[in-house]
């Protein structure tokens, strides 16, 4: 037992130090190297049903002129449109066309329409094609000494996609962690009728209808070609990582988000800890100049991934609780003895408080920018490997009844104190503030938002245990 302990800590030290890997291929194939007969899948490889799912054509666009056109050759002839991105991370089936329209259907990929168009210093903003990700905002906009206040932590994500789906970062504060609250104006290409020539370009500006509409729309409402965000001069952040048992979580879980900016939680059930981010503004003048390069983002030797997967396949067929407990003890200290992926200078770790530019902290996800090394080292969850395969579910409660929530799963822990040790193999639960939103499909009252990500089968006919208790 102790070697394999020893084997496994080397192996989990060896992933978090790696630097190099291959980028994620293109969720789209086309066969004979065409735009047709195409399958697309998301990032992680398999839907939440496996479904494999097939449109007639792909198209690029790289301009928004491009794009009308396209949308209006497709609304002519009654073709049914999904809009598809670069690396296609949310997990639902959003961009699957329905089984009745796969044979005509067509993708939209948002992969070329990939420019920073303007940065306007005078009005703090920044307007970008949809296809830009989050990754290349942050840097474009630091380059220029201004940032987007909140956002996801995962910087793999397009423009246009975090706002249609609402992805968001961790804040009760400002106009709270979502981005699409921050839009100051849109511009979305939707079908029309042959008097607008079948496409139309709808420009929407913050504080109509139409916006809110638009906003946390999942894709349905037509193609959105441009974005204006509004941005903030570059600040300082203090972070402290403090790890504490759950006993007083219930209470801290409604207060602690008023009390730090980019507060979070995450929290560890079967341990009966939880991480406390103390995450703040400070000074531009405190010396620091921190990195954020997240463990969990980073490239992967894949022989690594298949090694690690593998024992999460046996202790999974074997009914291995005490093995999953003791894995996810291992792996929940080698992440605290990395600090997460925190470093004070970008090179090393020597304690906390950790205190460097917003831009350089907020978000991250190395494993994307790489050279292609034939998938020698990947993205944890890349799909051509053996590595990750998991499910995710997220929900959000109100910060009134969260309380009442975390109780019920500390006495499920009392119950059976080996039962959630799964979740700490993939860092626990995640506990990110949201707060109100305008959105239409957006957030309705301040609350919190938990991620909890756990084992999945390959095997379709399997029945992962922990699934069904959270269904329950």
């Amino acid at each position: 037992m102790v070697d394999t302990k020893i084997i496994k800590l080397n192996l989990i030290f060896f992933m978090i130090y790696s630097v190099k890997s291959s980028p994620p291929e293109d969720p789209i194939k086309c066969s004979h190297n065409t735009n047709f007969n195409c399958t697309i899948t998301n990032s992680y490889g398999a839907f939440p049903d496996r479904a494999i799912c097939k449109a007639s054509q792909a198209i690029y666009p790289s301009t928004e002129e491009e794009l009308i056109s396209i949308v209006a050759n497709a609304t002519r002839e009654k073709r049914k449109m999904k809009i598809a991105t670069r690396f296609s991370h949310s997990i639902p089936k959003l961009v699957c066309l329905d089984n009745d329209d796969q044979d005509g259907g067509l993708l939209i990929s948002t992969k070329y329409l990939n420019k920073i168009l303007r940065i306007d210093q005078e009005d703090m903003s920044i307007t970008v094609e949809s296809g830009v990700t989050l990754r290349q905002l942050i840097s474009e906009a630091g380059k220029e000494g201004l940032v987007l206040p909140y956002a996801p932590y995962w910087w793999g994500l397009t423009i246009g996609g975090l706002i249609g789906t609402g992805a968001h970062g961790s804040s009760l504060w400002g106009m709270g962690s979502s981005v699409h609250d921050y839009i100051m104006q849109l511009r979305i290409v939707t079908p029309a009728d042959a008097s607008y020539n079948y496409a139309k370009v709808r420009i929407l500006e913050n504080g109509t209808s139409e916006l809110n509409a638009v906003r946390v729309s999942l894709g349905v409402l037509g193609v959105i070609s441009q974005v204006t965000l509004k941005l903030e001069r570059v600040f300082k952040r203090s972070i402290t990582l403090s790890e504490r048992d759950d006993s007083n979580l219930g209470e801290d879980a409604s207060t602690f988000g008023r009390q730090h900016e980019f507060a979070d939680f995450t929290w560890y059930p079967s341990q009966r800890k939880v991480i406390y981010r103390i995450d703040d503004r400070v000074s531009a003048s405190t010396p620091g100049n921190a990195l954020n390069d997240f463990s969990g983002f980073r490239s992967t030797p894949s022989l690594v991934l298949a090694i690690l997967r593998t024992t999460e396949e046996y202790q999974e067929s074997t009914n291995d609780a005490g093995g999953k407990c003791s894995s996810a003890k291992l792996t929940t200290s080698t992440l605290k003895i990395g600090a997460y992926g925190l470093t004070n200078n970008g090179f090393t770790f020597t304690g906390y408080p950790v205190v460097g530019l917003h831009n350089r902290v907020q978000a991250s996800g190395t494993c994307l920018d790489s050279l292609e090394d034939a998938t020698i080292t990947t993205c944890p969850w890349d799909h051509r490997v053996k590595g990750l395969f998991f499910h995710q579910t997220t929900f959000s409660i109100s910060l009134s009844k969260v309380k009442g929530f975390i109780e019920d799963v500390q006495k499920l822990v009392v119950l059976e104190p080996r039962a959630l040790c799964v979740l700490d193999l993939y860092n626990g639960i995640l506990m990110r503030y949201v707060t109100t939103s305008n959105a239409y499909l957006g957030k309705q009252e301040d609350g919190l938002d938990f991620d909890i990500t756990y084992y999945r089968s390959k095997d379709p006919m399997s029945l992962d245990s922990l699934k069904i208790l959270l269904k329950r």
